[in-house]
Parts: C-alpha cells; sequence; structure tokens
C-alpha cells in the first residue's frame, strides 16, 4: 500500500470538507495528543486488506484543541479501525450519508 503525504498544519473552524451523501459516509475518530503525525488506518470489516488512512492533527475549535483523524468518501457499512497494522481495535458503523464517530480509548496503545 502506498502512503500519501499529509499536511500536520492544524486545521481551523470550518476548514474541513466532507464528500458524503447517497451511499457514501464519513468517520472522525477522537484521538489522544500524543498520537499527533500519526497515521490510523481503517478497512471495511468484509476486506482488511483494503485500507485507507489518514493522518491525526490537531483541530482548533471554539473550546480549544483536539486531535483528530477525519476520513470521507467511505461507503456506507463496517469498519475496522486499525490500532497498528496487525492489530484491529474497534468496528465502526459508517452511516449512509452520515458521519459516524469513534473515541480512540487512551489505554490503547501502538498505531500505524
Amino acid at each position: 500500500m502506498s502512503h500519501d503525504h499529509h499536511t500536520m498544519a492544524p486545521s481551523g473552524q470550518g476548514t474541513v470538507v466532507l464528500n458524503i451523501g447517497a451511499g457514501i459516509g464519513a468517520m472522525v475518530i477522537h484521538t489522544p495528543g500524543r498520537l499527533h503525525g500519526h497515521e490510523i488506518e481503517v478497512s471495511p470489516v468484509t476486506d482488511p486488506a483494503r485500507r485507507t488512512h489518514a493522518a491525526v492533527r490537531a483541530r482548533y475549535v471554539r473550546s480549544g484543541v483536539s486531535f483528530a483523524v477525519v476520513i470521507d468518501s467511505l461507503p456506507a457499512g463496517r469498519y475496522t479501525v486499525w490500532q497498528d497494522p496487525v492489530t484491529p481495535l474497534a468496528e465502526v458503523e459508517v452511516p449512509d450519508g452520515g458521519v459516524a464517530e469513534f473515541d480512540w480509548p487512551a489505554a490503547a496503545v501502538g498505531v500505524a
């Protein structure tokens, strides 16, 4: 799998645009700050080899800073969030035309 290089620049309020709609959703994974810059992978539960990824970035919002991964353009369905390249962390349902949110457990160690 080839990895795209992502900017680590923080995003400001209202700067994330999601491609969602009929049959397509998105996932936001909230993470601890210590994961800033790490890439998080997700895959359809039924096809673990078909992964997509995004980097954890600082997100500046009204209440301060949070850290998150935003992955859009995902066909609606159930996805595995990978803790590292071989360890599944959780399964998350991406809704048709909506956004799923997942909180990365603070105790989870190891990332992709």
